[in-house]
Order: structure tokens, then C-alpha cells, then sequence
């Protein structure tokens, strides 16, 4: 009599093993797939906020939104005349991949150079290979954006205004401080290049 009672205690364990078993893999697929939806929900989300962000305009795709009548405001770019029929389109070495969209800040800035009884008076215009999506950004910050250049305008040297090379550097030191602005305000510079419209020196 007592081994009846044993044999049938033993399967009903075996059972509560196989119930735990099956359970524990349900489980296991469930956290599986929570972390895959949450993955992949995450890659989407990332991926939407890219498509808000500035975008590279190559110059193919330049040239079509001008012939289609689109303005890039502010300079508007390189050239954008379309190959005349029956002529191939030019094509020579070098050059660069993306569209340079070109905006002229309003008002020249005039600063004192450091150490100098002199000051310095430009107008200064940028240029981005992006969208419309930076020069909007300039503008919006414009009042940040021109403090920025008129500190560094303020620590140029009587020696780097005079000399081609110290007014390149200039350029690309007005480009960095325009870029760490709009990185700061806007988490984005995008600015490539910085240029002189006037260059006055007193």
C-alpha cells in the first residue's frame, strides 16, 4: 500500500516541473519580444527625428528645385542654369558633391581690435551645404549668432587684418564661433564656410 501512494505522487511532480518549464518559456518569449518592439519603435523614433533634421542638398537636386522656380532666399546657391539641348553639361575635375546654399547677414558688424585703437567693420555672408533648415536656424538665432561674431571680431590683432592669410583665419574662426552657437541653440551648426562682403579697417 505504501508504494501506491508513491507511484502516483511521482508524475504529478513531473507535471508541475513541465508546467513551470512551458510557463518560464512563455515568459522568456514575451521579455523577447518586448525588447525587440522596443528596439525597433526606438530605430523609428530615432530615424523620424533625423528626417526633421538639416539634410545635404547634392547639386543635381539644386538645380531641378531652381528650374522649378524654388528660391533658397539669401544668394540662393551656386548657379543653377539646366543643360541647353543638344550640349552636354560641362564637367571638370574637381568641384565639391553638394549644393553650397549662400546667405548674407543683414548689417556689417563693427568691433575694436584687441590691443589697438583701430577697428574693423565687415559685412559678413556664410554658406551651408544643407538645406534651408540651417539658414532658417541662423536667422532665428540672429541675435546670438552676431554676439558671437563680434567677440571674436573683438579678439582679431591689428597683424591678422592685415594680411591675406590672417583674414582667412578670421573666416574660419567666424565660422567655428557661428557653428557653436547654433550648435548650442539649435543642437546643429552646419555652417561651412564664413566670407567677407566688405572689409573695412580704421
Amino acid at each position: 500500500m505504501s508504494d501506491k501512494p508513491a507511484a502516483e505522487t511521482a508524475p504529478k511532480k513531473k507535471g508541475k516541473a513541465g508546467k513551470f518549464l512551458v510557463l518560464g518559456a512563455g515568459l522568456a518569449v514575451l521579455i523577447g519580444g518586448g525588447v525587440a518592439g522596443g528596439l525597433y519603435l526606438g530605430k523609428s523614433a530615432s530615424a523620424e527625428a533625423t528626417d526633421h533634421g538639416p539634410k545635404l542638398v547634392p547639386k543635381s537636386e539644386q538645380k531641378r528645385g531652381a528650374e522649378a522656380g524654388g528660391d533658397h532666399g539669401g544668394g540662393g546657391g551656386e548657379e543653377s542654369h539646366g543643360p541647353v539641348e543638344g550640349k552636354p553639361t560641362p564637367k571638370g575635375e574637381g568641384g565639391e558633391q553638394y549644393a553650397s546654399n549662400y546667405y548674407a547677414m543683414e548689417k556689417e558688424f563693427t568691433s575694436n581690435l584687441k590691443d589697438s585703437v583701430h577697428f574693423i567693420q565687415v559685412g559678413v555672408a556664410v554658406s551651408t551645404p544643407y538645406d534651408e533648415t540651417v539658414i532658417e536656424h541662423l536667422k532665428t538665432n540672429d541675435i546670438a549668432v552676431r554676439s558671437a561674431i563680434l567677440m571674436a571680431l573683438g579678439d582679431t590683432t591689428e597683424e591678422q587684418v592685415f594680411s591675406g592669410e590672417g583674414k582667412q583665419q578670421l573666416a574660419k574662426r567666424l565660422t567655428a564661433a557661428i557653428n557653436a552657437t547654433l550648435k548650442q541653440k539649435e543642437g546643429f551648426g552646419g555652417i561651412s564656410n564664413t566670407y567677407f562682403t566688405s572689409f573695412v579697417v580704421q
